[in-house]
């Protein structure tokens, strides 16, 4: 299945690359449902979907002027939305929104990120990038730098590499380290997995660098917050002890813990990930909605 995800993606960004877009879900609409702030995701959702001459329902940079500030519950707005789309792309701040959405819903539901849970169209898009960067998943040395402990983005794609025959360093503070229930799976499924808080530690053996934020809006005690906001910054200087055939990842924002002066090295992979994204949710929606 995955492999089919990935097929698709190729052949919708080489019908990007050469036409720009095409009908293939001309008639169709999404709804695009954010609790929470985004940019990435929901705009690529939105061009994937205009891209493939579908429309959108853009509730994303405005849910407190709908109905969700009268009290409405996740399932009547979900009921509702489903009377006008054919698909709704769903973020909400709580952990299992989405599987509560889709009970309540006879319409496709996609999980756009559910609180500190999950984000699993950006896992597909980060295996997508490490398939497409370096020819292969198998085999790989994966380092996962900062926020793991609410980081939904490596949640999701610590799971989706259990599948593969891989090496996973987690690096973080203390206070942020990857949740049992997360860890656990990958011990299970007998993979080499160990924990630093080092970055040094894993720079020069590991493929791929897969960074992420201090997300500020998961912490309720900004002592805390600001006890390791700063704590990595990934500069030119640590690259230049990392293979030469390696790629740095982040799903952004960023917010410090890459420099920018890194963004010119060939390695720097994070804004191509981004542009995946839209190729990737451009094969979801047209599998989800049977085209």
């Amino acid at each position: 299945m995955l492999e089919h995800i990935f097929s698709r993606a190729r052949d919708m960004r080489k019908m990007v690359e050469q036409d720009g877009g095409n009908d293939l879900l001309k008639g169709r609409i999404v709804a695009c449902l954010f609790y929470e702030p985004s940019t990435r995701t929901s705009s690529s959702f939105i061009a994937a979907m205009e891209r493939l001459g579908g429309q959108v329902i853009p509730i994303t940079q405005g849910v407190q002027f709908s109905s969700v500030t009268k009290g409405e519950s996740l399932e009547d707005t979900i009921r509702t939305l489903e009377q006008y789309a054919d698909v709704i792309v769903l973020r909400h701040p709580d952990i299992g929104s989405a599987t509560r959405a889709a009970h309540a819903a006879d319409i496709p539901i996609i999980n756009a990120g559910d609180g500190a849970g999950e984000h699993p169209t950006q896992a597909l898009l980060d295996l997508f990038t490490i398939q497409d960067e370096l020819g292969t998943v198998d085999n790989l040395k994966i380092a996962m730098v900062g926020d793991l402990r609410f980081g939904r983005t490596v949640h999701s794609l610590t799971k989706l590499l259990t599948l593969f025959d891989v090496s996973l360093r987690y690096v973080s503070p203390d206070i942020l380290r990857i949740p049992m229930n997360i860890l656990n799976p990958v011990i299970d499924a007998g993979i080499d997995v160990r924990e630093t808080n080092d970055v040094s530690e894993v720079i020069e053996q590991c493929d791929v660098l897969y960074v992420t934020r201090v997300q500020k809006e998961r912490f309720t005690d900004m002592t805390e917050y600001d006890g390791v906001k700063s704590y990595y910054e990934i500069t030119p200087e640590l690259m230049q002890r990392a293979k030469d055939k390696m790629i740095v990842m982040h799903p952004l924002p960023r917010v410090g813990e890459i420099s920018e002066a890194v963004d010119d090295d060939p390695r720097a992979a994070y804004f191509r990930q981004v542009k995946n994204g839209m190729f990737i949710r451009m094969a979801l929606l047209a599998e989800v909605l049977g085209r």
